[in-house]
């Protein structure tokens, strides 16, 4: 692993080069600001939906995971991983257009236990999700 950075630009770099997994790539998410004390990334509508054209729940839960499990193992830094162990969404409203766009900010950011919370809106700042997210960090062997 790379070393952990504090600064949003280096954040960035880390993120991009540790990479977010082949989920969130299909899902076409993307990061716009990357640090320690707040994530946030975007993700289209357009082939996230349910049959009926809402954005699946699912679809915020994985959002709000890649944000959560990335800025916990941001904080873990070198030779230490973190690992998600609790999730929990409520979905508010939903969105059927544009973009949705996460913002994660920590809510606890300890030695061996994060929580973070992603509030998920649309195109118009309206709330649509608001997800939960506790990372247990473990050192690597």
């Amino acid at each position: 692993m790379t070393e952990a950075p504090t600064a949003d630009v280096n954040g960035l770099a880390w993120a991009a080069n540790r990479g977010m997994g082949a989920l969130a790539e299909k899902m076409g998410i993307r990061f716009a600001e990357f640090s320690i004390e707040r994530a946030v990334a975007t993700m289209p509508v357009e082939g996230n939906t349910q049959p009926v054209g809402l954005l699946h729940g699912g679809a915020y839960v994985v959002l709000g995971e890649s944000l959560g499990s990335m800025a916990a193992n941001l904080h873990a830094g070198p030779d230490r991983l973190a690992v998600g162990v609790d999730i929990s969404a409520t979905h508010t409203r939903s969105a059927t257009s544009g973009v949705v766009t996460g913002v994660c900010t920590p809510v606890h950011l300890g030695r061996s236990i994060t929580v973070h919370e992603i509030v998920v809106t649309d195109d118009q700042g309206r709330r649509c999700s608001t997800i939960r997210i506790t990372n247990h960090i473990k050192t690597l062997s």
